[in-house]
């Protein structure tokens, strides 16, 4: 049995609704997880962030070649990925006491 296109609409609405629901829940997961690491304080481009936090989610995928590499060119320091994208912005760094 077909469906009419204003049912097939309504889905459709319906699971945007979702999409954005789910979306907010894990934005707001994220947010909170990088000001508690710090995130917050760091004056960096936003294109270099995001090329951290892809290299963050292939590191967790299992994935070889990290953002960085290939869109500079370059290593990765001892750090990891993170520290090889975010080296490469400008940093303020925070004087805060443990």
């Amino acid at each position: 049995m077909k469906k009419p296109s204003s049912k097939i609409r309504e889905d459709i609405a319906r699971l945007k609704d979702q999409l954005r629901q789910a979306e907010a829940r894990e934005a707001e997961r994220i947010g909170r997880l990088a000001l508690r690491a710090g995130l917050g304080e760091i004056e960096i481009d936003e294109a270099l962030l995001q090329t951290a936090f892809e290299d963050i989610a292939k590191r967790f995928r299992g994935g070889k070649e990290n953002a960085a590499e290939k869109k500079n060119g370059g290593g990765v320091g001892a750090g990891g990925a993170v520290v090889a994208s975010l080296e490469t912005g400008t940093v303020q760094s925070s004087t805060r006491e443990a």
